[in-house]
């Protein structure tokens, strides 16, 4: 039975479903759940437009795909409406396994259970339930497809899982850095030898581009108060598991958070964990820890109200590691001022670190097409701004502690 479905979206206006399948694949609870986990986590404590979620950005990136598979075929790139189909879904499905508050909590609420995989479990369990009909965006998201350029458009440097989200992100937080000629970009992508290649043209947007990237995330996903309160949901996290393994009494308030916590150390089993999962959002990490600012632990309920009212822990970020002597410093204070134990100053003084590459040559290449039909590295190009010196991992240090 045909389908047209048409989506307003205050980026790129309408978005349109014209597939049966994806939009059964869209009304599926284990896709609506998206709805309610951040894109940007606590971006929304300094930026607070940024609220939009893991569903928007998907929506998003679906039809960048949908845009840039159809300009490859105009320029007779071979594309089967089987395949088209199937890297439409995989884009569409691309971070389905993310968790509540994603990055932040992605290793800490279950251990060892990367979004990535997730996202490729739920695929295959939507596979099932579709009698087969998701092979096709399965192989093109493992990178097991017979061309490559179309996995590479799900996941790569240039692929439009990061055009989204950069000129969506930018476009919630007001951070006009952000902004990317995605459009031009999409004109300017081409095929060669089974892989995705830029035309020479595009060199000056894929440059913005990149710095773009660099720039969003000192600016916006690695701000110092994002950083302070993603740190703090973790300590809170890993205290809630604590004091479990203690044998204190501490329940969350949903069930599905609740199995996670009450098992700490054993491994993700998806046979059992993952239809629960597939029910966990931001809703059911957010009210228990309003529930735990109650709970008769310092520590846990401290941390619990500093989210809650947004009295965030002080971070200094700096160049080099923070002095050991300033942190033993900063934990004698929270011992003194929060009378407990001096194990547990970590929870509220601690450091760590923040890094970003502005473009990393050794992984997924952008490749530049020439008119002549050579191939180069958009950090080997003459004159390009992008070059192998700038490469390299930009890394700040950091420490949290309360204000007196």
């Amino acid at each position: 039975m045909p389908v047209r479905k048409i989506i307003n979206d205050p980026v790129y206006g309408f978005i349109t479903v014209d597939d049966p399948l994806i939009w059964r694949i869209v009304c599926h609870p284990y896709y609506q759940r998206l709805r309610h986990i951040h894109q940007m986590a606590f971006a929304h404590l300094v930026y607070p437009g940024a609220v939009h979620s893991r569903l928007h950005h998907s929506l998003g990136a679906y039809h960048l795909m949908t845009e840039a598979l159809n300009e490859l075929k105009r320029k007779s790139i071979l594309i089967t409406p089987e395949e088209e189909q199937g890297a439409r879904i995989a884009i569409l499905l691309h971070d389905i396994g993310h968790g509540p508050f994603s990055h932040a909590l992605e290793s800490e609420l279950i251990s060892g259970a990367h979004h990535e995989s997730l996202s490729l479990l739920i695929m295959q369990e939507l596979d099932r339930q579709f009698d087969g009909a998701l092979r096709t965006a399965i192989e093109i998201f493992t990178n097991q497809h017979t061309k490559p350029f179309l996995h590479q458009l799900v996941s790569g440097q240039l692929d439009v899982d990061r055009m989204d989200y950069l000129n969506r992100d930018s476009f919630f937080t007001g951070v006009a850095e952000g902004v990317i000629g995605y459009d031009r970009i999409l004109k300017m992508l081409t095929v060669k030898d089974g892989e995705l290649m830029v035309e020479e043209k595009a060199i000056y947007s894929i440059e913005k581009f990149l710095l773009s990237r660099r720039l969003m995330y000192w600016q916006v996903y690695l701000h110092k108060t994002v950083v302070s309160a993603e740190m703090t949901m973790v300590r809170i996290i890993r205290r809630a598991k604590e004091l479990i393994r203690s044998g204190a009494h501490l329940k969350a308030t949903t069930e599905n958070l609740d199995h996670f916590l009450q098992r700490p150390d054993q491994a993700f089993d998806p046979a059992s964990d993952l239809e629960r999962f597939c029910r966990l959002d931001d809703h059911d990490v957010m009210s228990a820890i309003k529930n735990w600012m109650q709970h008769p632990d310092p520590i846990l309920s401290e941390l619990c109200t500093r989210i809650i009212e947004r009295r965030l822990l002080k971070i200094r970020l700096q160049a080099d590691p923070v002095d050991p002597a300033i942190l033993n410093q900063k934990q004698n204070e929270v011992i003194d001022r929060y009378r407990i134990a001096p194990e547990w100053a970590h929870y509220l003084a601690f450091t760590g670190e923040a890094s970003n590459t502005l473009y990393n040559p050794g992984d997924e290449r952008i490749r530049i097409l020439f008119k002549d039909g050579s191939v180069r590295d958009i950090s080997e190009v003459d004159h390009a701004l992008i070059q192998q010196g700038l490469s390299g991992r930009v890394k700040k240090h950091y420490i949290c502690y309360p204000e007196n």
